[in-house]
């Protein structure tokens, strides 16, 4: 894990607390994930013209076409990788870098793959500014995964394919967990264990998440 975060200040704690609280009454029962939903800053991953929407619960803008995740699916994706206790977590979709610095509090290894470069460059950038240091970035296809780190614990998917992809499967160890929303219209989120060649999936709630695209923005 990374350290102690760097920036924090720059909010008011009854503001972080008060969203903190939200969460728990949302249903977020891991006193890990709600301490470190309490600790990241959100703000700096928004644009300042945003910055003050930052501990509401709801997605907001960051350009190009994606968003920054509500806070509860961040923490409720977050809690279900935690159940497992992975080591090394394949992140898809680095985006603004919020949910990546959420996971490098909790995590001894983050590898973060992102299609849209400008985006990958800023979401660097937040994370060097917090002192995060357990984050490896890869500019890439998300669909592909990033194969040559592989195996990994756990996977987290933050743009909705229709179907999780083969190749993420593959790059999941024995053990491992996926967690990733599906679909087009009509989204869920999914849980997926790996026990040797069989894949157990749980569908858990409906999600609305940006569609997982292929390809790479430069």
């Amino acid at each position: 894990m990374s350290g102690e975060l760097q920036g924090i200040g720059m909010t008011s704690r009854r503001t972080r607390m008060r969203l903190v609280q939200r969460l728990k009454e949302s249903g977020i029962e891991s006193d890990r994930v709600l301490e470190v939903m309490g600790q990241v800053p959100r703000h700096i991953f928004l644009d300042e013209a945003l910055s003050h929407r930052a501990y509401e619960d709801t997605s907001l803008p960051i350009g190009y076409g994606q968003t920054l995740s509500q806070p509860y699916i961040v923490a409720r994706m977050t809690e279900l990788l935690l159940r497992h206790e992975p080591a090394r977590v394949l992140e898809l979709g680095t985006g603004s870098g919020y949910q990546t610095a959420v996971l490098s509090q909790l995590f001894d290894q983050i590898y973060s793959v992102e299609r849209i470069k400008p985006l990958q460059d800023r979401a660097r950038e937040r994370l060097r500014q917090l002192n995060i240091r357990n984050v490896m970035l890869k500019h890439a296809d998300g669909g592909m995964g990033w194969p040559e780190r592989g195996p990994f614990d756990g996977i987290i998917v933050t743009a909705a394919p229709m179907e999780v992809p083969s190749e993420l499967l593959d790059q999941l160890a024995d053990g491992g967990v996926l967690v990733a929303p599906v679909g087009e219209e009509h989204q869920v989120l999914v849980e997926v264990i790996r026990n040797g060649d069989r894949f157990e999936r749980r569908e858990l709630e409906p999600v609305r998440f940006v569609p997982l695209l292929g390809g790479v923005v430069r």
